[in-house]
């Protein structure tokens, strides 16, 4: 047996690592991001003069942190409504102002985000600025928080008007004190946007685009807002002043969930 033992020691070993292979877990597979289909574009590579202020990739929005899905704080729309944006922006330079973009395609796992927030009763941390006369068990029923959104299909846009020379916005500073979004525009945080009568994703009725108590300036730049959009073929939702859906959609019933970011989109062709 002793001229056996160095072989069977050898048989031990190689059967044991075989063991040890066989009950290793199997590698994990590579997780593919899904990726825009032709047809979406960087706002940027359209019109490079349009202001972005994207507020989803900052924690300056109501949640109260960056938003899932939100990789780069870039504007990505189909392209018949990026040409669009294009065509309003054109209009509003000879006047003097730009638009400005806060928030353009909006990934399906960002409205998840939103969904699981507003199900958590307990976190308030922006409510003194952006829905202060709200209660937050009524987001869902009030039409604030929903589990699709616009957005998501590419053609919706959140946007605002801007005088210029634009004057930078001040970078919001995580738990400075919160101001009312329908506060006196002098009161609630500094935006380089023409008042508008509220701050953006302001949920109150004031931000109802034909709300009766928006008069004088905030009226006429709502009005210039909405008809230079409305030439350009978009159509405004009453009850947000800021948010514009480019007609016909190139993708009317498809919600995608791409990150917002240059690698998830088609070669720019422009």
């Amino acid at each position: 047996m002793t001229a056996f033992a160095p072989a069977l020691r050898k048989l031990a070993v190689t059967a044991a690592a075989l063991v040890v292979v066989a009950m290793a877990p199997a590698p994990a597979q590579a997780h593919t991001e899904p990726r825009a289909p032709k047809g979406f574009v960087a706002l940027r590579d359209v019109d490079p003069t349009i202001i972005q202020e994207m507020r989803y990739f900052t924690p300056h929005n109501f949640v109260g942190e960056p938003i899932d899905g939100y990789r780069k704080p870039m504007c990505i729309l189909t392209e018949p409504a990026a040409k669009a944006l294009h065509k309003a922006q054109r209009s509003l330079l000879r006047q003097g102002y730009s638009l400005k973009v806060y928030d353009c395609y909006r990934p399906q796992r960002a409205v998840d985000h939103f969904v699981r927030w507003a199900e958590d009763l307990r976190d308030e941390r922006m409510k003194g600025e952006f829905y202060p006369r709200v209660d937050k068990t009524r987001l869902f029923e009030d039409g604030y928080i929903a589990k699709k959104s616009g957005h998501s299909r590419g053609s919706t846009v959140d946007l605002t008007i801007v005088r210029l020379p634009a004057k930078p916005t001040r970078p919001y500073i995580p738990g400075e004190p919160l101001k009312p979004c329908f506060a006196p525009r002098g009161e609630r945080f500094p935006d380089n946007s023409v008042d508008m009568g509220t701050g953006y994703d302001c949920f109150d009725t004031l931000s109802h685009t034909d709300d009766p108590r928006v008069t004088g300036k905030q009226r006429a730049h709502r009005d210039l807002l909405r008809s230079t959009l409305a030439k350009s073929g978009f159509v405004n939702l009453p009850e947000e002043w800021w948010h514009f859906t480019y007609k016909p959609e190139l993708f009317p019933d498809t919600y995608f969930d791409f990150p917002v970011s240059r690698r998830a989109l088609p070669v720019a062709h422009f």
